[in-house]
């Protein structure tokens, strides 16, 4: 007998286990059905957690049962509480120094039609960031801290059902006859509904002839308007390293600007708004330009992207809305 009883033993044991087992599952399933929507969504937040704060592609639509609005309720918040953690992470940079938009400074994107056209309809956006150093934002802490990344961040605040890329393509040291050898492949053939071009910081540090960089620029914005895309230009930085040729960069300031207004394309005066930090807004040097005295840190390029943001969610607002925005652009007061 005490050689078969282990035996008699796992035989009940096991049968008491296949007994068990069913009543154990639906114990577990009766937990979880009544509370299955708040599970699920707390799985998502978890995920969500680990991924870029991305807002979904236009026309997306989150799997809810219509039929079960506390569900709904729970996703329209986590998606508010998204927009929140992203606005707040934004604004932690101007903190201790504010990023005001200058009073004495002409800005004007002029008209936005493509851009504005997309997010009407739903569409894709796509933004390539062209140019130097500053579109590779050479001085910033991190990637975070990109201008091209920050301007994304902002303008999918501002648009979080749409669908926006903004691709960037830096490449330091160069300035337009080096760029115009990259438009096609690098700017033209990725089809972009916005191109933002910053050009000729490093040809006023070449002492090169700012009428000969601006043939350039002119030659390329005419390629790029071709191809249907709206542009935006972007002028030298107010930095130490550039005022030290103040001949050159206020010509070359006025000279891109003279492009922009005869072209009917936006620019983004760059130099006037630092400097306007600097002498009207008493904020130091430092605080904007890293000690190589020339290329912008985290605050300099967070503000520099705020404000370009701030412009062009004004003029594809007026586009929406049907304003006729004059295609001329006047954003220069003498030097």
């Amino acid at each position: 007998m005490s050689c078969h009883y282990p035996f008699r033993l796992m035989i009940f044991a096991t049968a008491a286990l296949v007994l068990l087992t069913p009543a154990c599952v639906s114990r577990v399933h009766a937990q979880v059905v009544p509370s299955g929507q708040q599970a699920a969504l707390s799985s998502n937040a978890k995920a969500d957690a680990a991924k870029p704060s991305t807002p979904p592609a236009a026309g997306a639509t989150a799997a809810v049962d219509p039929a079960n609005p506390a569900a709904q309720k729970g996703i329209a918040g986590r998606a508010l509480d998204k927009v929140k953690e992203v606005a707040k992470s934004a604004g932690d940079i101007f903190s201790r120094v504010p990023c005001h938009s200058p009073k004495d400074v002409a800005k004007s994107m002029g008209s936005l039609p493509h851009v504005a056209g997309k997010l009407v309809a739903g569409l894709p956006v796509v933004i390539v960031a062209f140019g130097s150093s500053t579109t590779n934002s050479h001085g910033a802490s991190s990637p975070d801290f990109a201008y091209p990344n920050r301007l994304a961040a902002q303008l999918r605040r501002q648009y979080p059902t749409a669908d926006i890329t903004v691709i960037i393509r830096g490449k330091g040291g160069e300035d337009a006859p080096e760029m115009m050898k990259r438009l096609q492949g690098e700017v033209i053939d990725m089809r972009p509904d916005l191109v933002i071009w910053q050009v000729g910081t490093n040809a006023v540090l070449r002492n090169l002839d700012p009428a000969e960089t601006v043939r350039f620029v002119e030659d390329g914005v005419a390629r790029i308007q071709a191809a249907g895309s709206d542009i935006v230009l972007v002028d030298p930085q107010y930095a130490p390293a550039v005022n030290a040729h103040a001949e050159s960069a206020g010509k070359m300031v006025k000279l891109l600007g003279k492009v922009a207004e005869l072209r009917h394309v936006g620019v983004f005066p760059r130099f006037e708004v630092m400097r306007d930090w600097h002498e009207k807004q008493d904020i130091p040097i430092d605080t904007f330009v890293i000690a190589d005295g020339l290329h912008m840190n985290d605050w300099g390029y967070a503000c520099f992207a705020q404000l370009l943001g701030d412009d062009i969610i004004k003029s594809v607002g007026q586009i929406k809305l049907g304003v006729n925005v004059p295609a001329d652009v006047r954003a220069y007061r003498p030097m």
